[in-house]
């Protein structure tokens, strides 16, 4: 039985290692990425980020180090309240800000969607429609984003929500939001992307 159990892990291992996905994020610090360190920890294995004691007089980012261009990204995320969301393909500006694509998430909308954030097209894609039945408000949710040359795609919880064909940004950084306004907090964990050629 013993020896059964670990040859499903050595398969399971195994699997993970050919689907090519790596973490982004180690559960134990914040290596790898960039942020105010007023506004991000590391809690239980997350990344959790919150404003609770700091207010912010813009939208901030914790930034990836790192810029991608093709890749699939997968995550978990939960809202405590407020709005949060995932950028990619972003660009990095002074202070922790971001411009770019976004998948959106807040308190009771915009999951599923892909904003362009400090830009000036607002939603690209209204994905809420398609996100509202499977999202699971205050608990976790599984995102993920795919990005192909100028195909963009937005899965939540396994449902397709948004596409996009776009060339705006075709490379950039990954971020994760905070959001000014009412003191809020935003939790991500598994965070793993697969570059693609």
């Amino acid at each position: 039985m013993r020896r059964l159990a670990l040859l499903c892990l050595v398969c399971s291992l195994a699997l993970l290692a050919e689907d090519g996905f790596r973490p982004m994020f180690n559960g134990k610090d914040l290596d790898g990425w960039d942020g105010d360190p007023r506004l991000w920890s590391v809690r239980e294995g997350m990344i959790v980020g919150s404003t609770e004691h700091a207010p912010l007089k813009h939208n901030e980012f914790l930034i990836s180090k790192k810029s991608y261009g093709n890749f699939i990204l997968r995550a978990e995320c939960k809202l405590r309240n407020h709005n949060s969301g995932i950028q990619f393909r972003s660009e990095a500006l002074p202070e922790w800000v971001c411009r770019g694509y976004q998948a959106d998430m807040a308190q009771d909308n915009y999951w599923g969607c892909i904003y362009e954030e400090k830009g000036t097209r607002g939603i690209l894609v209204n994905g809420w429609a398609k996100a509202k039945p499977v999202v699971k408000l205050k608990d976790w949710n599984d995102y993920e984003i795919s990005c192909k040359g100028d195909h963009i795609q937005v899965t939540l919880n396994g449902v397709e929500t948004a596409e996009l064909h776009d060339s705006v940004r075709l490379s950039g950084i990954i971020g994760l939001q905070l959001h000014m306004g009412p003191p809020m907090e935003a939790y991500f964990r598994n965070v793993r992307i697969k570059e693609l050629p």
